[in-house]
């Protein structure tokens, strides 16, 4: 039986109406993603970069659909795999690599590397290497902003097996008891970790768990950003306007392994290149934006060398920045 309050979203969205600027910058934000996580990837596997690294690759419509609804004072919190929400949310490439490289200028001083980047001043509360980490931290800053009498709405990303942990039906519950402003957008990219999504979840859908708390959702192509900013828009303005939370369900498809040097032997493949041929969400917005003639291959040329020479640019600034100073070492600890 279908259930009433979820939506699906169909993909075929007219782009004429999102008009050339945005569609450049949608294009801009997701070239910027795909390109950063390739260069990081790169110069992990050459040595050049600390612990561990998870990539974002082929999740990049998400980010940029959900960020291009929020405004600088809204708030995400974000998972593991967290440069891609960074990025869209807008912040500074240079010291996002830096942080990477664990240098002094990076936007936690080289202290959190790449699972702990967090820029409170594009209102990004941080990444989290705590699996279902985020939730509360974001259902806190949500209530804060409920608080203060603000329209500004928090936002937090997980995935399928993040929504098995205890602590989302913990901010689930209190965001509803309390119609906090908060959006949960589940990226449904079909594992956790190594383990399929369904040999582990009780749910197809994992957005019909929003029903037990009262949430409106819907279910969205994860890899095509038109469907996710439509998607993300019905959701939000109802929670801007004090209707309490709401739960967004993006499918898409880990294309890479759980991290960085990850051998996959859970998975085939053939699967993981057909995935990639079939569903990836860059070549998708070409595709769509290029039929139609809202943009030319030299509209989408001009965007792809702007955005490499802006990763080229944080690349040298991470390389040449200092290492943090040992006297540092205990700076922001409080006991």
């Amino acid at each position: 039986m279908e259930t009433p309050n979820i939506v699906r979203l169909s993909a075929e969205i007219p782009v004429e109406q999102y008009g050339r600027e945005r569609l450049m910058s949608l294009y801009e934000t997701m070239v910027k993603i795909r390109d950063f996580e390739k260069t990081v990837e790169e110069k992990f596997f050459g040595g050049e970069i600390p612990g561990f690294v998870h990539l974002y690759i082929g999740e990049e419509a998400i980010a940029t659909g959900v960020m291009a609804n929020l405004t600088r004072d809204d708030c995400i919190e974000s998972t593991h795999r967290g440069h891609g929400h960074t990025i869209a949310k807008g912040a500074d490439l240079n010291r996002m690599m830096a942080e990477i490289y664990g240098k002094k200028t990076g936007c936690c001083k080289g202290k959190g590397g790449s699972m702990h980047i967090a820029d409170f001043s594009i209102g990004m509360l941080g990444a989290n290497g705590v699996v279902g980490g985020g939730y509360n931290l974001a259902a806190g800053a949500a209530l804060a902003k409920k608080m203060q009498g603000r329209q500004d709405i928090s936002v937090v990303f997980f995935g399928d097996g993040a929504s098995n942990r205890g602590t989302f039906h913990e901010a689930a519950n209190m965001a509803s008891v309390w119609k906090l402003p908060l959006l949960f957008v589940c990226e449904m990219n079909e594992y956790a970790s190594t383990t399929p999504y369904l040999t582990a979840t009780s749910v197809a859908e994992i957005s019909r768990r929003a029903f037990g708390y009262g949430m409106p959702a819907a279910i969205v192509d994860g890899n095509d950003v038109f469907s996710v900013c439509e998607g993300a828009k019905k959701l939000i303005d109802p929670i801007r306007a004090g209707n309490g939370p709401a739960f967004l369900e993006c499918r898409t498809y880990r294309v890479k392994g759980h991290f960085v040097g990850d051998p996959e032997k859970y998975r085939t493949r053939e699967e993981v290149q057909k995935n990639v041929d079939e569903r990836d969400p860059i070549a998708f917005f070409e595709r769509r934006v290029t039929s139609a003639g809202a943009l030319s291959a030299e509209d989408l040329s001009a965007v792809q060398a702007k955005v490499a020479s802006e990763i080229a640019a944080a690349l040298k600034f991470a390389q040449e920045s200092p290492e943090p100073d040992v006297s540092a070492l205990f700076e922001g600890l409080y006991v």
